[in-house]
């Protein structure tokens, strides 16, 4: 087996997420509290994978962005 290139984030890097390495070297992170359903429904997923460090910080991103797009429940477009 290689080397990991990529040691793990420090502690706090990425609120809200759990950062852990596969026996097999892959990364994931998983969101300490899911999603809500509209997030969900938008494609917002909880869990996410990546073969470096790099990759998955944008998939975090892209994660909160998919949920962070979504207007809150009772507010219109232009309150929101």
């Amino acid at each position: 087996m290689s080397a990991h290139v990529n040691t793990l984030p420090k502690p706090g890097s990425h609120d809200g997420w759990r950062i852990l390495r596969s026996d097999a070297g892959r990364l994931w992170a998983t969101r300490e509290r899911p999603f809500d359903r509209a997030a969900e429904m938008a494609g917002a997923c909880r869990t996410v994978d990546a073969d470096d460090l790099g990759q998955l910080q944008a998939e975090i991103t892209r994660q909160e962005r998919i949920a962070g797009t979504l207007v809150p429940e009772g507010k219109g477009a232009a309150e929101a």
